[in-house]
């Protein structure tokens, strides 16, 4: 016998801010991959990454960068005398290497091959 879905209680889908926050920062376009990237190769002067992300144009990781800053993420770190900059992830970003590795296990798993 089928329920009556009607009748039921209304499901309350309110989910913990702090999770709402990371999926935010997380889902938002380009900073997965940036994470990733600084995951892989460690401390980066900006057009290093965005060589390693050439689909996302100068402004827009200029902005994600910045943002990732603000969030406690990435740690932008000048050198005085140079025009050396360099960004890096600080050990909260560091502490998202488990969960880069668990959406790159689970990509694999259930997408197929995107290369031609």
């Amino acid at each position: 016998m089928k329920e009556n879905v009607a009748l039921r209680e209304p499901i309350d889908y309110f989910l913990c801010p702090k999770f709402e926050k990371t999926f935010s920062f997380l889902g938002k376009k380009w900073n997965g991959l940036i994470i990733d990237v600084l995951l892989q190769e460690g401390a980066l002067r900006f057009r290093e990454v965005a060589k390693q992300i050439p689909k996302c144009s100068d402004r827009v990781l200029v902005e994600r960068l910045r943002e990732l800053e603000e969030d406690g993420v990435v740690i932008r770190k000048e050198y005085p005398h140079s025009s050396l900059i360099e960004y890096s992830l600080t050990e909260q970003g560091k502490e998202l290497a488990p969960i880069m590795h668990a959406i790159h296990s689970w990509s694999e798993k259930w997408y197929p091959s995107t290369e031609k």
